[in-house]
Order: C-alpha cells, then sequence, then structure tokens
C-alpha cells in the first residue's frame, strides 16, 4: 500500500533532492517571512480587478522604502563618525532599490485610464503624496520642509517621527560635516545652520568639492562619497520622472487625489536638486 502523500511520514521520492517538507515543528520560508499578514493586507474596496495592481505596486513602493530608509540611517550615522567605506555599500544598494522602482512604473502603466477611472472614486482624498515614509527619505536626503509635516498631524506617532527627521542633520549636513573636519574650508554658518531647513547652494561647499575633485588621491574617500550622492540623486531623478510619465499616461492633467494638481505638481518637484554644489562643481573643473 502506498504512502498517502499528504501524511507527515510520507517519503519523497529521489528527484525531490531531499528536500524538506514536514515543517510541523520547524519555521518554513512562509513562517520566517510572516506571508500570511503580508499578502493578507490588499482589500480592494471598488469591485474593479485592476485595483489589485493598484495596491500592490504601492505597498511594494512601501516595502522598498522600508529598506532605504534602513540603508540611509545607517549611511548618515557612518558618514558622522567619519566610517565611509560601509557608508558606500549601503549608499549603492539605495540606487539600486531607486531603480527597482523605476522599473517598477512599467507594470503600473499598464494600467488604462479607463481602469484608473473605474477605482478612482473609491480612493477617497488618499494619495502617495501623503506618503510618511517617502517624506522621511527626503528629510533624510536633505530636501526639508515644516509645512509637509501637517498631512501627518492625524497620526500622532508618525508626526513625531517626522518631527525628528526633519530636526536632525541630513546625511549632506553630515558629509559637509565631515569634510570641514578634513581641513576643508567650510563657512561656519553652513555648519551652524538650522537643520530643519532645505538645503541650498553654498559657495564654500561647492569649493570644498571642488578642491576634492581636483585632488582626488588625497580626498579619495571624499571623493568615492561624492560620486555615491550623484549616483544616488540620479537615480532618484530617474524615479521622479517616470513617476510623472505614468501619472499623466493614466490621468493625464487631471488633479490628483490628494489635492495637487497632479502632473504639474510632479514636474515642478522634477527641479528639485538634492546636492546642488556637487551638480555646479562639474561646470568649473
Amino acid at each position: 500500500m502506498s504512502q498517502c502523500p499528504f501524511s507527515a511520514d510520507y517519503q519523497p521520492p529521489e528527484e525531490w533532492h531531499n528536500a524538506e517538507l514536514n515543517f510541523s515543528e520547524s519555521m518554513s520560508y512562509g513562517d520566517y517571512l510572516d506571508l500570511g499578514k503580508v499578502l493578507s493586507a490588499q482589500h480592494p474596496l471598488s469591485p474593479d480587478h485592476n485595483e489589485m495592481l493598484f495596491i500592490i505596486q504601492h505597498q511594494t513602493s512601501e516595502l522598498w522604502m522600508k529598506l532605504m530608509l534602513h540603508e540611509l540611517k545607517a549611511a548618515r550615522e557612518h558618514v558622522r563618525l567619519g566610517e565611509l567605506p560601509p557608508a558606500f555599500k549601503m549608499l549603492a544598494r539605495v540606487s539600486r532599490i531607486f531603480d527597482q522602482l523605476v522599473h517598477a512604473w512599467a507594470v503600473l502603466a499598464t494600467m488604462t485610464p479607463s481602469e484608473y477611472k473605474a477605482i478612482r472614486p473609491f480612493l477617497g482624498q488618499s494619495s502617495g503624496f501623503q506618503s510618511f515614509q517617502y517624506r522621511e527619505i527626503e528629510f533624510i536626503l536633505g530636501n526639508k520642509s515644516p509645512a509637509l509635516l501637517r498631512p501627518h498631524a492625524h497620526r500622532p506617532e508618525l508626526l513625531q517621527e517626522l518631527q525628528v527627521a526633519i530636526a536632525t542633520p541630513s546625511l549632506y549636513d553630515e558629509a559637509i560635516n565631515l569634510m570641514a573636519k578634513a581641513g576643508l574650508a567650510i563657512d561656519p554658518q553652513r555648519a551652524e545652520r538650522d537643520p530643519t531647513a532645505a538645503t541650498v547652494h553654498d559657495d564654500s561647499v561647492e569649493a570644498a568639492w571642488r578642491e576634492v575633485y581636483r585632488d582626488p588621491s588625497r580626498y579619495w574617500d571624499l571623493y568615492q562619497l561624492a560620486e555615491k550622492f550623484i549616483d544616488l540623486e540620479d537615480s532618484f531623478r530617474q524615479w521622479r520622472f517616470r513617476h510623472v510619465t505614468t501619472v499623466e499616461r493614466i490621468i493625464g492633467f487631471q488633479p490628483g487625489t490628494g489635492g495637487t494638481e497632479g502632473v504639474g505638481y510632479l514636474r515642478k518637484m522634477l527641479d528639485t536638486v538634492l546636492f546642488p554644489e556637487l551638480w555646479r562643481v562639474r561646470s568649473t573643473l
């Protein structure tokens, strides 16, 4: 009599390569990843088939952003301590995450205007503009605005987290502090500026980066850090551009669900520069 393939003592045929099949007393793949919670977190509000795509697109983006924050916070701390090699790896990983998110827009772009129109009434005023993780990423990268705390006032725990993020020196601030410690002439007012303010161009910072680029062998670690920043912003810009293109493809120039002007707002965001001196210095080398 053959064994039942569903019994605990069932012995698999050799072609299954001795894979473990009994997880009654050990941790399985699904257990480790807590897939029960992850895969049950999709709750479409409309009867339309395409809403599942919209939900999963944004949920997976938030998961990647969680990893970005994990890496960016650690990279900022390493830069603060002057431990640059570990920061290089972390920043390279964040750049590749942005690349992953760039390609993800191609999946959402399969949604047509008619398909989006069927689910839009069910979205209310919810919008990616309200993503607290995205806001924290921008704050860590130096694009700060206290007004952007307001969409999170109804969630005190998230508001508190963002208040800490906006008041903490950005990753770029820590890099500039590190250049000052290395003996590069940074204007003291730049080092002492309000940490809640957005990054703006500073002549002394541009001059410091120029010195780094003109003598990379002397400032090799700072030179590599500068290029990691450029890689990061390059990938971020591509993500933003793919975002605005996908939105225009699906809704044209209609207002966004969160109240912004939609594509018009996103196009303005394309002009945001995270590391202004690093881009300007290329014209003067």
